[in-house]
């Protein structure tokens, strides 16, 4: 099965093997969005706008294999919780974003880890899988210094103490200061080609897009690279529609499998 993602004037056939969401939840004013712009553009702007929901997608070709990271930065107020419990669903990886400098944000990080483990865990006894759930806590602003600071580095940790698959970051969105690294740790844990962290791989912007599938003068503008990524002008969030019969197919598809083995041992 493949998927197609539309760049401008290409179309990029992606393996739906290769094809991950990555969900960003935390309070408001946290700095989620910002950190998601050091990842797609490597800038900071300094002006908040409040997030309803912001829907990215970047698409990769490494070592000549597709790939395509969704990413949904979602929004602090979190006003309509089904939506959110369906982001979760949905959800591949997680960046779970509080502010150093803020005691409520990190207690609504504690209580969205422990949703997603119960979400996700609901899921998983449907669908038996055995995927493991990466997922990274970030104190985003350690700029601010340690007379601001109302989270002790040791008592975020206890957040991620004994998972392998979870990890703590204290970075600043605005310095760039450990946010590469985060990305890198939390792509290894979801067993992705660290090249997708944004400082591992070439970024070329939509009127290079050919260079994906075809060998063309774009191509040798970048063959000295194993990796390079694009993000997608024009994506659209897929449907609550198409989220949905996601997450049906993939419980139905589980039933169905069951069923097989229970006439094969039969």
């Amino acid at each position: 099965m493949m998927k197609t993602t539309s760049s401008g004037n290409c179309a990029l056939s992606v393996p739906a093997k290769n094809s991950y969401r990555m969900v960003v939840l935390g309070a408001s004013r946290v700095g989620k969005s910002s950190i998601v712009s050091r990842f797609l553009n490597g800038r900071f702007e300094d002006q908040y706008t409040p997030t309803i929901e912001d829907f990215h997608r970047k698409v990769y070709n490494i070592r000549g294999d597709m790939y395509q990271l969704d990413i949904l930065d979602t929004s602090g107020n979190h006003p309509f919780p089904a939506m959110r419990r369906l982001s979760i669903l949905t959800g591949d990886v997680f960046i779970l974003v509080f502010s150093l400098d803020n005691r409520e944000s990190f207690d609504e990080v504690k209580r969205l880890q422990k949703q997603i483990l119960e979400v996700k865990s609901c899921l998983k006894n449907k669908t038996k899988e055995a995927a493991d759930l990466p997922m990274v806590i970030c104190g985003n602003k350690n700029d601010h210094g340690e007379v601001y600071r109302q989270v002790p580095t040791d008592e975020a940790e206890l957040l991620v103490s004994g998972d392998e698959n979870c990890a703590y970051f204290e970075v600043s969105a605005k310095k760039n200061t450990n946010v590469d690294e985060m990305f890198y740790v939390l792509f290894s844990m979801a067993k992705l080609p660290h090249e997708m962290s944004p400082a591992l791989h070439r970024k070329i912007s939509v009127q290079y897009g050919d260079a994906f599938h075809q060998k063309s003068f774009c191509m040798r503008r970048v063959k000295e690279m194993d990796a390079y990524g694009m993000i997608s002008p024009f994506a659209r969030r897929p449907s609550v529609n198409s989220d949905l019969k996601y997450i049906k197919a993939k419980v139905l598809r589980e039933g169905q499998a069951r069923e097989r083995e229970k006439c094969t041992i039969q």
